[in-house]
């Protein structure tokens, strides 16, 4: 039989070799992670992750699991948007939720925050456990991410809520050329200078252009069950927000 394969950036690789290769990306950087966020996108991540909450609207009371949710950026603000709740923060890779650990806000809200290592293929969680599933720039590092909304939908309660915040495709040709010559130029550069890693980011530059475009990936949201699935481009489309319902 015919050995499946995935990309890994602008690789092609074996399927089973995909997870050890993201863990191994993010476990390289995972103590500059933040800094490099903030570098790379000149802050504007914190105002997409805003804009997610506010579409969001998260409630009192409210159980989150937020995938790939690494140093805890967007459990913190739905913890604090909602006043109240719970908030269980999954990663493949245990370095960023060590991070994650050590930020301010964890100490804070250690008694609504849990940490667990997981894949977002194969949850360890009972089906119709959560209110709200969030993903924030980690769909595209999933194997299979059609695997991972299945997942999503088995998790949430009738009248959960998927947010799924990623990087997509640029309308515009010509701010798609001028967006490509300065992550394929200036990211690999600033994470050889900040994270001494530049492979690790030239693979988060590739991995970018290798994920599916908005309305490909609001078909595989609804090919998972979501219903009243819609998306909402931010900065030119540089970054989207998807949205789905498990009715």
């Amino acid at each position: 039989m015919t050995e499946k394969t995935t990309h890994f950036g602008f690789q092609t690789v074996p399927e089973d070799e995909k997870a050890g290769r993201v863990r191994g990306v993010f476990g390289s950087v995972a103590s500059k992670y933040d800094v490099m966020n903030d570098a790379m996108s000149m802050g504007i991540h914190r105002v997409w992750k805003d804009a997610m909450m506010d579409w969001l609207a998260p409630r009192a009371g409210q159980k989150l699991l937020d995938v790939a949710g690494g140093t805890g950026d967007i459990s913190f603000r739905f913890l604090k948007r909602a006043g109240s709740g719970h908030a269980t923060v999954l990663d493949l890779t245990e370095p960023m939720l060590i991070e994650g650990r050590k930020r301010a806000e964890a100490d804070q809200m250690v008694d609504s925050l849990d940490w667990v290592v997981g894949d977002a293929m194969a949850l360890p969680f009972a089906d119709n456990t959560f209110d709200v599933y969030t993903i924030s720039f980690g769909i595209r590092n999933v194997t299979r991410p059609q695997e991972a909304l299945n997942e999503a939908f088995r998790v949430l309660k009738p009248g959960g809520r998927l947010m799924v915040l990623e990087f997509s495709q640029i309308p515009n040709d010509l701010m798609q050329k001028v967006y490509d010559l300065y992550s394929f130029n200036i990211i690999p550069r600033l994470g050889h200078v900040i994270a001494g890693d530049r492979d690790s980011y030239q693979y988060l530059v590739e991995s970018i252009r290798q994920f599916p475009d908005q309305e490909t990936f609001l078909a595989m949201v609804k090919q998972a069950g979501f219903e009243q699935a819609k998306y909402r481009n931010l900065t030119m489309g540089i970054a989207c927000l998807h949205s789905g319902w498990k009715i």
